[in-house]
């Protein structure tokens, strides 16, 4: 009878945290007033012109980077001022540890100076990566399509 409820627990935590993982996919978050210092490969891809530039930390096997390369490439292409890179950390550990970036995808805002605007762990939600960057855009938006 021990091992029915030590299986009961493990089911209940293994769901509590699969819960938790999944609030937390595509959650925007603030950039910390003093981050980490921008490396040179990070610094390197920033658009000199656009304001903001999306740079997405990616590796060779994640299935998750896929969906999100096409939505953040999709969402510069119909937005002004709105720029996407895809960075492939997979060989370069020492950049995503110096971001502090434990997991893949990883969506960088950044100005064209370099300054952290946010951050996205896992695929971003398009109307909500929208509305957390229009303050940094030009005015005129065009509405962008669910996806």
């Amino acid at each position: 009878m021990t091992g029915v409820w030590a299986l009961t627990a493990v089911l209940v935590a293994v769901g509590a945290i699969g819960l938790l993982l999944r609030a937390r996919e595509g959650r925007i978050r603030a950039a910390k007033p003093t981050g980490p210092a921008l490396p040179g490969p990070v610094r390197a891809l920033l658009h000199p012109v656009d304001p903001v530039t999306l740079v997405q930390l990616s590796t060779t096997f994640c299935t998750p980077c896929r969906q999100t390369r096409v939505l953040l490439a999709d969402l510069a292409d119909r937005t002004a001022g709105l720029h996407h890179v895809d960075l492939d950390v997979t060989n370069l550990p020492e950049v995503a540890a110096g971001l502090g970036v434990m997991r893949t995808p990883t969506t960088l805002a950044l100005t064209s100076a370099g300054v952290e605007i946010l951050r996205v762990g896992g695929v971003p939600k398009r109307d909500a990566l929208l509305a957390a960057l229009s303050g940094h855009l030009p005015e005129e938006q065009p509405p962008a399509a669910d996806g």
